[in-house]
């Protein structure tokens, strides 16, 4: 079984470790009764996510599976990132995970992916910056048609060398890396929810500040059903992969621009 501190999802840990003593003829009912639950199918459907970890079930689960120590706040993390009712909290959660596994000097699983959606300066540094070989980050704060400052530019740098996302190739020179910006189905969501805030925001800036012959803004209001709203999604899933190879067919790229695609509910169903 991995180390604790390469999962995020306590369901998928608690799950694991059911497996691996499952080939010992270890059952759900043992695993419930180690833990003081009545119903011998409670973990089981909690691992199907069917229902969640209480905070009173937590310790139970936690002594069953023998966890101490740092082991124990971890999990005690899993549980609170796992069980959030809001982005914020998860973040939160997420951090202090993240704080444990540096502590224990273990592998920091999606750190990486965290640090890229934390601001939305990343994205746009990634692109911008090997666009002006030897550029100061000043220099390229300058650039951005949004207020960013030279330090942030700086530490977005770092964060991106750091991470591999870029690689100075000289002084103050970079170029993009092949590592792409992945994670697990457990951070990824949450840490693109944070990016497509931090965009939208900066798309409604984009209307007062951005000439009109150097944006494209549009939208439709329009009556739909499930069915059409699947076309739809899939033609905008279409439309985003044929936007994307135009841009890798560019050959003189001299700005960087970001495409936002939203589609979404403005009433309940009637």
């Amino acid at each position: 079984m991995k180390p604790i501190t390469e999962y995020q999802d306590y369901r998928r840990y608690m799950q694991d470790f059911y497996e691996e003593r499952k080939k010992s003829g270890f059952t759900w009912r043992e695993f419930s009764k180690d833990a003081g639950f009545a119903s011998p199918s409670y973990l089981k459907l909690v691992c199907e996510g069917k229902t969640s970890l209480s905070r009173v079930g937590l310790p139970r689960v936690a002594a069953a599976m023998k966890l101490t120590g740092f082991e124990l706040t971890y999990f005690e993390k899993m549980v609170d990132f796992g069980n959030a009712s809001n982005d914020e909290k998860k973040k939160a959660a997420f951090a202090d995970l993240t704080r444990i596994a540096k502590e224990q000097h273990a592998r920091v699983i999606d750190a990486d992916t965290f640090a890229y959606y934390e601001s939305a300066i990343n994205s746009i540094v990634r692109e911008l910056a090997p666009l002006m070989p030897g550029a100061l980050p000043l220099e390229i704060a300058k650039k951005i048609k949004h207020a960013f400052t030279a330090q942030q530019v700086r530490d977005s740098l770092a964060m991106l060398t750091k991470a591999k996302f870029l690689e100075e190739t000289d002084e103050n020179t970079y170029q993009q890396t092949d590592k792409a910006i992945t994670g697990s189905s457990e951070a990824i969501p949450l840490a693109l929810r944070t990016m497509h805030r931090d965009m939208t925001d900066l798309a409604k800036e984009a209307i007062d500040k951005i000439d009109v012959t150097e944006r494209n803004i549009s939208g439709v209001t329009m009556g739909i059903d499930a069915p059409t709203f699947e076309r739809i999604s899939e033609e905008v899933d279409n439309c985003r992969k044929r936007v994307i190879t135009l841009a890798n067919e560019c050959k003189k790229i001299d700005q960087v621009y970001r495409l936002n695609l939203q589609l979404f509910p403005l009433t309940d169903k009637v």
